[in-house]
């Protein structure tokens, strides 16, 4: 154990350097927070209710003397409200896992994600902020705000504003690098679930500085970076903003909460592992029932709660579009739980109390790319058609694969991400009823029913999906190699069968 820690010590420390190969640009020493331009902001569409077209350009002077924008109360209080919405998501997907896995495993489920979710965090004030959410390249940041440099200035307790979906609307760039740091932490944690029961403690946390590192990071500004909404003055300057942009925003894909970036990206790292660490000893052989389902339910339940400030924190501002978001994810979960519950009465003559909470789960993985891009009856169909999807996920696709993926990760969150993705881009048409996306940043004008072509949409969500499959899936095989030639990845037949937890921990979760 010892040489095992020393092994992931040694590599955190060599991994944490990594960034620094990366940048594409230098970091640049700002004068004060203060004076900070807004920072880029993760992409989504707009408020249906768009901003009104922006009046004639003023002179140059004139323009420099505006006063700077200040970040609504409003806004700020809601933001942290959103992201401790999505830190109880962290302790809610930790119970729908641990319910799931035989009782000598559940601590050691328990773990896993709350390191994960903690190892993130660190890592995300270190380096990562900085290389998903400054600009550097389509495919990676720099290195701008590097230990959060920047952010605040300690002399005259001003901090750094970061850019919303509204000209002239700011909220503090501390806040929104919290509420992203939940993000990321939260998706790392989801992949624990397809090698659960079998993989090396210290074999999970070096993967995963791996992972997010050379995969989270870069989804997470190919999809949400952008210069922001001011920094569109005029049309003259609008291709080169865009151009700045991460390569999926750039394409025009929509995806309001991470659909790619937490969903598919986290199920593709998932299923490589599946395959990668092998089958559970006895797996179809052995009964390997879950434990706990009061403890599985729960967890969804707590996911269900958390997951409004995953969404509807994700429009950035207290507004319509939050509201949109809100009610789409409410709408959306109980779809699913519904559409599971009679596929499993077709399938097996009776609904499960697995079936349901699996089923709010799928619900809101399929509603995040969707939840302010959608309208109401958009986000019903979403639901159903992510709750069937899913429950085929688990099932029918699972066999087909041949992978032990124990907890469903890739079943659930594949597919609800995928079938999310692509039809966010049907039922954001404002024909069918959608909020249809911002066409002209520089006067914030919606695109038209007449314009709109669901085709041409559709084709842009799923080169997003493509992408994102293609690169985790890839990131993730030489990573998972990369740690079983440094420590290997699987644990013995021995604690296997013994259950992690007395094993890799030294507790159990029940008095025996």
């Amino acid at each position: 154990m010892k040489k095992l820690l020393a092994s992931f010590i040694l590599g955190l420390g060599l991994l944490t350097l990594a960034p620094l190969s990366l940048a594409q640009a230098p970091a640049t020493d700002p004068a004060s927070a203060a004076a900070d331009a807004a920072a880029p902001a993760p992409a989504a569409t707009p408020a249906p209710e768009a901003p009104a077209p922006a009046a004639a350009a003023e002179q140059p002077a004139a323009a420099a003397a505006a006063p700077a924008p200040v970040p609504n109360k409003g806004d700020t209080a809601w933001m942290m409200t959103a992201t401790l919405l999505v830190v109880l998501m962290m302790p809610g997907l930790a119970l729908f896992y641990g319910g799931l896995v035989r009782s000598k495993n559940m601590l050691s489920v328990l773990m896993q994600v709350m390191v994960t979710f903690s190892l993130i965090m660190v890592l995300w004030f270190i380096y990562g902020y900085s290389l998903a959410f400054t600009e550097g390249g389509p495919f990676i940041g720099g290195l701008d705000r590097l230990f959060m440099r920047g952010i605040w200035d300690n002399d005259t307790g001003t901090f750094a504003n970061g850019a919303t979906f509204s000209k002239g609307v700011v909220i503090p760039e501390v806040v929104f690098a919290a509420f992203q740091a939940t993000f990321a932490g939260l998706t790392c944690a989801l992949i624990v679930g397809a090698f659960a029961e079998r993989m090396k403690f210290g074999a999970v946390m070096l993967f995963m500085v791996l992972w997010f590192t050379f995969s989270y990071l870069p989804i997470a500004h190919m999809v949400w970076f952008w210069m922001g909404p001011d920094a569109y003055a005029a049309k003259e300057v609008a291709d080169a903003m865009t151009a700045k942009a991460g390569q999926i925003w750039q394409w025009g894909a929509l995806d309001f909460a991470g659909g790619t970036v937490v969903h598919i990206n986290a199920a593709m790292a998932g299923l490589v592992g599946a395959y990668m660490v092998g089958r559970r000893i006895g797996y179809g052989k052995e009964a390997m029932a879950p434990h706990n389902l009061a403890l599985t339910m729960t967890g969804a339940a707590l996911l269900w709660i958390g997951w409004f400030g995953f969404n509807a924190g994700s429009a950035l501002e207290a507004n319509g579009s939050a509201a949109l978001a809100f009610i789409n994810t409410l709408v959306a979960t109980a779809a699913a739980v519904l559409a599971w519950c009679a596929g499993e009465a077709l399938m097996r003559g009776k609904a499960s109390m697995l079936g349901a909470a699996s089923g709010a789960v799928a619900g809101l993985v399929a509603i995040t790319p969707a939840a302010g891009n959608v309208g109401i009856a958009g986000a019903l169909v979403v639901g159903i058609v992510g709750g069937f999807a899913c429950l085929w996920g688990v099932n029918g696709l699972k066999r087909l694969l041949g992978a032990d993926d124990a907890l469903d990760v890739f079943g659930v969150h594949g597919i609800g991400g995928i079938v999310g993705a692509l039809l966010t881009g049907v039922f954001n048409a404002p024909g069918l009823g959608g909020p249809g996306y911002v066409a002209d940043w520089v006067t914030a004008s919606v695109v038209t029913a007449a314009d709109y072509s669901i085709g041409a949409q559709v084709w842009v969500q799923a080169k997003a999906v493509l992408l994102t499959v293609l690169w985790s899936g890839v990131v993730s095989l030489v990573a998972y190699k990369i740690v079983d030639l440094v420590m290997g990845l699987r644990v013995t037949e021995e604690d296997e069968r013994e259950g992690l937890d007395i094993t890799t921990h030294g507790e159990t979760a029940y008095n025996r």
